[in-house]
């Protein structure tokens, strides 16, 4: 078997460090989903009239396996972002009712919440979980600060994307479920990247992507619905699963997974990578990876004397981190640099007024591209 890290389709001359923003599929998965298209094509009424809910059925539950639930409490969305709009259009908010959530959060998201609550009259709250961080219950602690009688919903990251911080989900779902308040958890970048077990943790609601640290093909995510809410989630495309003719044993499904033609070649393309990961020993890739990402961190903060983020730890980051830039940088101004000069793609951005750079690891790279990495900070930071 081949190294994983000559499977990947990216360009050789960029030293790859973001993964993180939109993944990178390897070259077996890519295949089958290119295959997948091509048979498609070749009979398109054979295979969306005849077969394609079969297909999405056995990748549901290859899914479903992976994340521990049950093949007809997930199904695939395109992306989180998508899987969070049908969600918020479906709660029956009234003003002042809050939905409480932290200062870390997407943008995609914020904006989602800010959306619906601008048609709702409802309150989107942040409530500021300040850096560093040290304990897994300063984070619980926090948070629940912000918790009123008004407070509905409970909106969460489990790995942040600005920040790259792994939030403990586990214990405020619990928290929430004690309080009799809703848990959303957007997991974008938690499947492939930490194991998860959707049982385990108990969120009402959880939406992950695959095609991020999954590296399956761009466009294939999920959203989880505990079996007491999927009655209240409506689809955000109404089509034939509505009012269904040949009703299947869950409306959850047959609301959300037939919107129209499409292409669904990179959902089916799913249980391929889950295969790609289990044949290369994922979890010692991910060690590796995370080990990988502890030493550039650290050199980095001990270099530049930066604070870190969080202790270092798998209890808070695993292939991806962040760390702060000097303040008064301009962060766009360094990540055009990286790239231009150095070739490097990674994102910088500003946090809460605090310049960051978020690094992430994959099996595609190695000791020399952080060290390029740090000897290209050293030269424009100088």
């Amino acid at each position: 078997m081949s190294n994983p890290k000559f499977e990947f389709l990216l360009d050789p001359s960029i030293i790859f460090l973001n993964h993180g923003s939109f993944g990178a599929c390897p070259r077996p998965v890519f295949e089958v989903y290119q295959d997948w298209q091509r048979q498609l094509e070749y009979q398109p009424v054979e295979f969306l009239g005849r077969r394609v809910l079969d297909l999405l059925a056995h990748a549901r539950g290859e899914l479903a396996h992976y994340l521990n639930v049950e093949p007809d409490d997930v199904v695939y969305i395109p992306n989180p972002t998508t899987a969070i709009n049908m969600v918020v259009r479906n709660l029956d908010l009234k003003p002042g009712d809050e939905i409480l959530t932290t200062n870390h959060e997407y943008g995609a998201m914020d904006r989602t919440w800010r959306f619906i609550c601008k048609k709702t009259g409802a309150i989107y709250k942040h409530q500021t979980i300040p850096l560093p961080v040290s304990t897994k219950d300063e984070i619980v602690n926090s948070l629940w600060q912000g918790v009123t009688p008004n407070t509905k919903i409970i909106f969460i990251s489990h790995i942040t994307s600005l920040t790259a911080l792994k939030f403990p989900v586990k214990e405020i779902c619990d928290l929430a479920r004690r309080a009799g308040l809703i848990s959303i958890v957007d997991g974008a970048h938690a499947p492939g990247q930490i194991q998860l077990d959707l049982r385990d943790i108990g969120a009402d609601i959880y939406t992950g992507a695959c095609h991020k640290w999954m590296c399956a093909p761009k466009g294939a995510a999920f959203l989880y619905a505990r079996r007491e809410i999927q009655s209240m989630l409506d689809p955000l495309v109404v089509s034939w699963g509505y009012e269904s003719d040949k009703p299947g044993p869950s409306q959850f499904i047959d609301y959300h997974e037939w919107q129209g033609t499409r292409d669904l070649a990179a959902f089916l393309s799913v249980p391929a990578a889950i295969r790609f990961q289990y044949d290369y020993d994922w979890e010692s890739i991910r060690k590796d990876c995370h080990d990988l990402a502890s030493w550039t961190r650290n050199t980095i903060n001990n270099t530049f004397g930066f604070e870190a983020l969080s202790p270092d730890s798998p209890d808070w980051f695993s292939q991806m981190f962040a760390t702060y830039l000097p303040r008064g940088i301009d962060p766009e101004d360094l990540k055009t640099r990286l790239y231009q000069e150095y070739h490097i793609e990674v994102p910088t951005h500003t946090w809460d007024g605090q310049p960051l750079i978020r690094v992430s690891f994959q099996a595609y790279n190695d000791q020399s591209d952080a060290e390029l990495l740090i000897a290209a900070m050293g030269k424009f930071l100088a």
